[in-house]
């Protein structure tokens, strides 16, 4: 795991800095604080930072084939390396070292471009051909590493955070276009960045630039795609998916586990991470070191669901406790997303991520489940919703949205006046737009009366969702999972995944996002996927035996955060202040008067407004911190307890 950065200068004679690329490296040094690799070559500049987790000794970056005209800088993990290198040295290549990232440049040599397809894992990789002078960018299938880039003064800049490209001094203003959908959603949907210009090479493509080849400079192509996977193909029982699907996730837990350094697992109370730790323990991996997060409020802690497991498999497990507290976490959480990003579960990640890191190199964590098994409520939802259209409008659109608008407030996790209002509200929605509702954080009604800026130009966010929609393939269930595949897990899941893991030098590995398991989870017919409103019906079912009942039959419950009750209680000063009229107006991106009322709102029990609260205040800290340089400085967001058990 490594950050990586660099610079191709686009127009002729012109060189590349060696020294900006080395600043746009330094930026990240917690990506990679084992070392630093660089190249430099005319008009290209290639710089990493190194987390050393395979052939810790010789897998010093760039690496490169033979005679040195192809250069590789990577980050991220190549699960099929080993296979790779065999095949290659049987090939003739003079493979020097045991890093997964040589293989890169001698498929290069033998397949040029169509070698993505040959590469399974996690990656975000710069290869420079010298002979062609060609740069090519490519990013894995799902997203599961970043990578960001820009052609400003001349230049293609990219680099696996944000920061870097800001330390190379690129010009940096608000996309007022991508702050509506932030506001909808609580996170930045990729390919876009929050910084008007700058982009993310999209999943399961490559970037080509040839300056010098009399076409395209720059031009992006894609090489993998989850559409055309829905299939039923020959028939199979119940028994034979539930073993199909077990020998997948085995042989996938298998490869994940390649690594040089200690390795352990992100434990929650969910059947995802309970499947690795008990895949684990079949394919003979001892100790098993396990990290859970809880919180006090106990609607909201998974604590005494993950000890059943750890207890279950001996595992050497480690706890934490998060309470609000410690504000100043804003500050580090910006920094390390460089861009607004509101999906509160980013607290507890971040602290697991630090728990984790004292004890192991490595983490194998359970994101993607949900979005490869049909997890989620808003999946059950599109169900209910169905059955209830059939009630007359008159009662479904204004009887009952009435009564259930009088319900009484709760600040419980996913509370059910929270629930019923949603959904009655959203019911009669047609499915990408009623999947974007049940995700929505400030309406547009909302978002009219808080935006600072001129909004009538500005396209509704529902587009990405219909756009994703109409692509997929399948039926409703397939194309709603292909939506959050498209949308929601490489913009929100596994940038918080990324960066809170990197926060603390931590490589965490996902499993449910390989290739092997998201292509084999859409041949799975939906209706074992979502069986009747049960989510993850085929998965719960294959590991009935391996976990605890109220894990495999349990609710989904997710890692949610109190922050209803924290905004009303420790959190509400920093509230007042981040989010004080003076600093909203010397911001100019919000509206005072809009975002006041709907703090009282909150804080008088009136609303839940606490996700539209805390998708404010990371944009405020944001734009002051990272787009402007100011460093917030008051104190006051969670601090965590800790213990092993």
């Amino acid at each position: 795991m490594c950050g990586i950065a660099g610079e191709l200068r686009l127009e002729p004679g012109a060189r590349a800095s060696a020294e900006r690329v080395r600043a746009m490296n330094d930026v990240m040094r917690h990506r990679g604080p084992d070392s630093f690799g660089a190249y430099t070559d005319g008009e290209v500049a290639l710089g990493m930072r190194r987390l050393a987790i395979v052939d810790v000794a010789h897998g010093q970056q760039p690496l490169g084939n033979e005679d040195g005209s192809i250069q590789v800088i990577c980050n991220g993990e190549i699960y099929n390396s080993p296979a790779l290198r065999q095949e290659l040295i049987a090939k003739g290549h003079v493979v020097r070292t045991a890093s997964d990232v040589e293989v890169i440049a001698h498929l290069y040599e033998d397949h040029g471009l169509d070698m993505l397809e040959r590469l399974e894992g996690m990656f975000a990789f710069a290869l420079w051909d010298r002979r062609q002078r060609r740069l090519v960018l490519g990013r894995d299938r799902v997203g599961i590493k970043p990578l960001y880039v820009t052609e400003q003064g001349g230049s293609l800049l990219f680099g696996s955070e944000l920061k870097c490209l800001l330390a190379a001094g690129i010009h940096a203003e608000v996309d007022p276009q991508v702050l509506s959908d932030y506001l909808t959603l609580g996170y930045v949907p990729q390919p876009a960045s929050m910084v008007a210009g700058v982009r993310q090479v999209q999943p399961g493509h490559l970037l080509v630039a040839e300056p010098w080849s009399g076409g395209r400079k720059v031009h992006e192509r894609r090489y993998w795609s989850l559409r055309g996977h829905v299939q039923q193909g020959a028939p199979r029982s119940e028994a034979e998916w539930e073993e199909a699907l077990v020998a997948t996730l085995r042989e996938t837990v298998r490869n994940h586990l390649m690594a040089d350094v200690p390795l352990g697992v992100f434990l929650s109370g969910g059947v995802d991470s309970g499947t690795i730790v008990a895949l684990m323990s079949e394919l003979g991996v001892a100790p098993i070191r396990t990290f859970t997060i809880g919180f006090e409020e106990k609607s909201f802690s998974e604590l005494d669901l993950a000890r059943q497991v750890a207890q279950r498999y001996g595992t050497e497990h480690y706890e934490q406790v998060v309470r609000p507290g410690d504000a100043t976490l804003l500050s580090k959480l910006v920094h390390h997303f460089d861009e607004p990003f509101a999906d509160s579960s980013a607290v507890p990640v971040y602290y697991l991520s630090e728990l984790a890191r004292k004890h192991v190199t490595v983490v194998l964590s359970g994101e993607g489940g949900d979005e490869a098994f049909a997890g989620y409520d808003t999946y059950r939802a599109r169900k209910y919703a169905a059955l209830y259209s059939r009630i007359p409008r008159s009662i479904g659109a204004g009887l009952v949205p009435a009564i259930v608008r009088r319900l009484p407030v709760s600040h419980d996790r996913v509370s059910f006046d929270y629930k019923a209002k949603r959904f009655v509200a959203g019911a009669y929605l047609p499915p990408a737009a009623g999947h974007l509702w049940w995700k929505t954080v400030l309406t547009d009604d909302a978002k009219r009366a808080v935006y600072a800026g001129e909004s009538q130009r500005l396209e509704p966010t529902v587009r990405l969702f219909e756009r994703a929609y109409a692509e997929a393939d399948g039926d409703e269930t397939d194309r709603l999972q292909y939506v959050d595949n498209q949308i929601y897990l490489p913009s929100d899941i596994l940038v918080k995944c990324d960066r809170m893991s990197m926060a603390h030098s931590l490589e965490a590995r996902v499993p449910f996002c390989d290739r092997a398991v998201v292509e084999f989870a859409r041949t799975v017919p939906s209706r074992l996927r979502l069986k009747g409103f049960t989510g993850k019906y085929l998965l719960r079912r294959a590991m009935r035996s391996r976990l605890p009942a109220a894990i495999a039959d349990g609710k989904k419950k997710g890692f949610n955060v109190p922050i209803p009750s924290w905004i009303t209680g420790g959190l509400r000063e920093l509230t007042m202040d981040v989010l004080a009229p003076a600093r909203l107006r010397q911001q100019g991106l919000l509206q005072p008067g809009a975002v006041a009322q709907l703090v009282q709102e909150h804080t008088a029990l009136q609303a839940d407004h606490s996700r539209a609260i805390w998708t404010l205040l990371m944009l405020s800290v944001w734009y002051d911190e990272v787009l402007r340089g100011t460093r917030y400085s008051a104190t006051g967001a969670g601090r965590p307890a800790s213990h092993s058990a």
